[in-house]
């Protein structure tokens, strides 16, 4: 925690220390212990809080730390003291004069106002504990605070220091004990990469091992946070050494049956490691303090000896009943124990799967992936197919289909007819994800074929059921629902049923279909599942987006982010997630827009047939803004389009690449796409979508009819430039807005839309709004943001901004994303898009071009 930046949860303990400094300046003299474990933050918060109180000058800080030496020297902190003394400490030091040493700090202490430091107590020597007990009992009438910081769990009984200690009581002492950081401010530091839970599991919230963490380049224990740990344990006698050694291989509590079985002696061995802080007896078992220090000791161990007690682990826990499968696995894994880990894996997997623990569930497969030849031919089988499952709910959907593929080989080998027809409709669904519509069409209609030859109606139902769901969400809505309703209310996809026909419903143009869809998800949380309900609210907001329900759009992505939170199932939302994006950028906040698109297009590089939420719509959004980087984007989203050909992609990518053309003034090549889109959309429920395409199709100069349900674009196919704009305001569309005042013919709309683009950055848009203006004869066009008026000469968007002025700080790309709370990917983009604007060739130009811009004055005023 390197700077008041980093420094945490913390304002309490420096609100302390500010009363303790105000009571010394009126001539009541204070003694304050800052007391914590090892990178708990007492030194990052004793320099935080001397720097402010130094910084006007009426404050003197004098500052020595104890050494960690074999043998403490004599009076050490004060070595460092003297050289910012004005009496002639250094002297009484080098004669070795414990009075005059004490009385030579008694007169450095009186001058108002003094703040004396002294760091890690913990390790002082006698002669330096015997003259601060001396400062402390004469401190109450004098103008100075004495700051102590110590680890106090690492004071032994009988320590000299416990003398000292002892006199830190009120009124004149202080104790301020420094507790771990909240998840809340671990993720902070983590900024957006998603690992703050993660990282507060593992470190407990010591600021240390966070930052040493996420400062490290490989997924280990950072040098630095070894050294710490390994020093303390090096101290300790050989037999807690060799337990350590054990508690090291285990990632976990170690519970008291298990340390009986491989190390009966743990209780007294136990001890002296106890008393220092490195290990805890809780709940029934004995586990390092920190887990970082597990790791530490861990990775010291030679590979002969971690293999020794990772098997003498194992055997333990096998003999253990009931047995705790993931730990078998864990350590069966580490030992290379082929046997177990194909014995024991698959139920681990499953028990985490089962608990929604997906990410852990999908880890153990990919850890008995290896070993699956030692599986029996069912048994493989079935594990492949939960593979993919698990692989499909990561958003890794290539993979999912690769291992489906395998699962269905599997299965026509074993002859098995209702289980072939389980992994089929489980390959057809992959696909669909995949972005393969038509490979999974066929693969559905094969699953129904096997299902109906075995004869098992349950088989049947899912199998028909997928289809009808598959039906649906390839623009074969009444085919889809009439599958569904042969179906009928009753068995385990009933709800699921439901929730696909309101989807159906909802996209043939039925407002009803939104009714349907709440009583669906109201049966599945009733039921319990919680899947479904997820899936149902991301039905809602397709739903209400179709219908150009943009209010319920919101609020049915809020309710579902709410009512899925802490649910590992990343398909849905995404959708949610992407939903509230579209909003965004829809209202103006396109900073906020892009920035949310680029971190899901990040997270799930493999999201297939998800894409159509985010691609296309950031691509848009950066054509709007004038930046190269969406030709690529639009080229990958109509790609897509092209690959899946159903609406819910092809329209997205489609309008965009309209938008695209227009803006550029070159909408000659857009006529077919025009033609095959209106062609598409020729049919009930997309209304929307097909206004939005002729409205875009005339700015183009295309001749289309003006025929469509929305008055948004029928108003302004109409010329009715008025009514449209409203329209738009209604909404909450300020950059449509802009676009129909633009088409006014009228100087003042024309220039009010001219207004709105500025402050948007829809560059593009505005240049042709100013060649509007001058075809009307408007003699002082405005030129828009200039360099000598606007934040960012160089075009640089608001939050490009910002990335700028903390890159001028000194900022590094992580310390930028813990203080904007966004992934570095997105800060990394965000620094390639400043060098690219501003012609520099690093960041660190970059910054020197910030401290130079915010060097500068500003200009006068006119």
């Amino acid at each position: 925690m390197e700077g008041r930046r980093d420094l945490l949860e913390r304002e309490a303990a420096l609100a302390t220390l500010r009363t303790a400094l105000a009571d010394a300046q009126g001539g009541e003299g204070r003694v304050v212990l800052v007391a914590g474990e090892a990178g708990i933050g007492k030194t990052s918060l004793v320099r935080a809080f001397t720097a402010a109180a130094a910084a006007d000058g009426a404050v003197r800080v004098l500052r020595g730390s104890c050494d960690h030496l074999l043998t403490a020297r004599e009076h050490g902190p004060f070595h460092d003291v003297a050289r910012q003394a004005r009496t002639d400490l250094a002297a009484a030091l080098a004669a070795g004069s414990a009075d005059e040493v004490r009385d030579l700090l008694l007169a450095e202490v009186s001058v108002p106002t003094t703040v004396l430091v002294v760091e890690d107590v913990h390790w002082a020597d006698e002669a330096t504990v015997d003259a601060l007990a001396f400062l402390a009992r004469r401190l109450e009438t004098l103008p100075a605070l004495v700051v102590l910081t110590c680890r106090d769990h690492e004071v032994l009984p009988g320590s000299p220091l416990r003398r000292l200690l002892a006199l830190v009581r009120p009124p004149a002492g202080l104790r301020l004990a420094l507790a771990p950081l909240s998840a809340r401010a671990v993720s902070a530091l983590a900024g957006g990469s998603g690992l703050g839970l993660r990282l507060h599991a593992v470190t407990q919230g010591n600021p240390f091992f966070v930052t040493e963490m996420l400062a490290a380049e490989d997924e280990g224990v950072p040098a630095s946070v070894r050294d710490v740990v390994l020093e303390r344990v090096a101290t300790l006698p050989e037999r807690t050494r060799t337990l350590l050694d054990l508690l090291a291989v285990v990632p976990a509590r170690v519970d008291r049956a298990l340390l009986d079985a491989v190390h009966p002696d743990w209780a007294v061995d136990a001890e002296p490691a106890e008393r220092r802080g490195i290990v805890e007896l809780a709940d029934g078992g004995l586990d390092f303090r920190h887990d970082l220090s597990r790791m530490a000791v861990a990775d010291v161990l030679p590979g002969a000896r971690r293999l020794g007690l990772g098997a003498a682990v194992l055997a333990a826990l096998l003999a253990q009943e009931p047995r705790d499968e993931a730990r078998i696995l864990h350590h069966a894994v580490l030992c290379g124990d082929a046997g177990a880990v194909a014995a024991h894996g698959p139920d681990a997997a499953r028990r985490a799967a089962r608990a929604g623990a997906h990410q852990q569930a999908l880890s153990r497969y990919e850890q008995l992936r290896p070993y699956a030849g030692l599986l029996g031919p069912e048994e493989r089988a079935a594990v492949t197919e939960e593979h993919a499952w698990e692989l499909y709910n990561a958003l890794r959907f290539d993979e999912a289909v690769a291992l489906s593929e395998e699962a269905v080989a599997l299965r026509r080998g074993l002859g098995d007819a209702a289980p072939l027809a389980r992994a089929l409709v489980g390959l057809a669904w992959h696909r669909y994800l995949a972005a393969e519509v038509a490979g999974a069409a066929a693969t559905i209609e094969e699953a129904v074929q096997v299902a109906r030859a075995a004869g098992d109606a349950e088989v049947v139902e899912l199998a028909r059921s997928y289809r009808g769901f598959l039906l649906v969400l390839a623009d074969r809505e009444r085919e889809g629902l009439a599958e569904l309703d042969a179906l009928g209310g009753s068995g385990r996809l009933a709800s699921v049923r439901a929730i696909y026909r309101g989807l159906a419903t909802a996209f043939l143009g039925d407002p009803a279909g939104l009714d349907l869809l709440e009583r669906g998800v109201a049966d599945a949380s009733a039921e319990g599942q919680r899947e479904f309900v997820a899936l149902g609210y991301t039905a809602l907001v397709k739903s209400a987006r179709r219908l150009g329900r943009d209010d319920a759009v919101r609020r049915y992505a809020e309710l579902g982010a709410a009512r899925t939170s802490g649910i590992e199932l990343r398909a849905h939302g995404y959708t949610l997630e992407a939903h509230l994006c579209q909003l965004r950028a829809q209202e103006g906040r396109w900073d906020e827009a892009e920035e949310g698109f680029r971190e899901l297009l990040e997270a799930a590089p493999q999201a297939g047939i998800l894409h159509r939420e985010t691609l296309p719509h950031l691509g848009r959004l950066l054509v709007r803004r004038g930046d190269p980087e969406a030709e690529g984007l639009l080229e990958r989203a109509w790609a897509l389009a092209a690959r899946t050909d159903i609406l819910p992609v092809l329209v997205p990518a489609g309008l965009a690449l309209l938008e695209r053309a227009w803006l550029a003034g070159d909408p000659g090549g857009e006529r077919e796409r025009v033609a095959l889109l209106l062609r598409r959309l020729d049919r009930p429920g997309v209304e929307r979508q097909r206004g939005e395409v002729l409205r875009y199709a005339r700015r183009c100069g295309l001749t289309v009819d003006d025929a469509c349900g929305r008055p948004e674009h029928q108003l302004g196919l109409r010329g009715d430039w008025r009514g449209a704009a409203a329209e738009w305001a209604r909404i909450g569309d300020p950059y449509e807005r802009a676009l129909e005042l633009a088409e006014s013919g009228e100087p003042g709309p024309t220039l009010e839309a001219l207004t709105v683009l500025d402050e948007l950055g829809a560059g593009p848009a505005a240049r042709l709004v100013r060649t509007r203006l001058r075809d009307l004869g408007v003699d002082r066009v405005p030129r828009g943001p200039r360099p000598d008026t606007r934040a960012h000469p160089a075009g640089l968007t608001a939050r490009q901004g910002e990335v700028l002025e903390l890159l001028g700080e000194g900022l590094t790309n992580a310390e930028i994303a813990a203080r904007l709370v966004v992934s570095v990917r997105t800060v990394d983009h965000h620094v390639s898009a400043i060098l690219q604007k501003l012609g520099v060739p690093s960041r660190r130009a970059a910054a020197r071009l910030a401290r130079q811009t915010a060097a500068e004055p500003a200009p006068a005023g006119r």
